[in-house]
């Protein structure tokens, strides 16, 4: 009984989905698209709930052939790293140009 005390929340990956979403909006350089998210109309992030999870595609860099690195996200602490990945590939892609 004491195990449960402290057990993480249960991972809701449709909230979680609002919250990267909210998240991207609020950044105001990418432009929401389907289920993805572009910058100057390139497509660089996309999101999408498949099971118990998110899985995120983000591109390397940014062009109209993307290299993408694939992610899967199963906990808070998968999102929250994820946003600070999207923070940081977006001053790259920003810088690029």
């Amino acid at each position: 009984m004491v195990d449960d005390f402290f057990a993480l929340p249960p991972f809701k990956p449709d909230e979680a989905m609002q919250q990267l979403k909210r998240f991207v909006r609020d950044l105001r350089a990418l432009t929401e698209k389907g289920t993805g998210f572009e910058l100057q109309g390139v497509a660089v992030l996309d999101l999408q709930v498949q099971g118990d999870g998110i899985c995120a595609r983000i591109a390397r860099r940014r062009s109209q052939r993307s290299e993408w690195d694939v992610q899967t996200l199963k906990s808070s602490a998968d999102v929250r790293k994820l946003q600070d990945d999207i923070k940081r590939r977006l001053l790259r892609w920003v810088d690029e140009d």
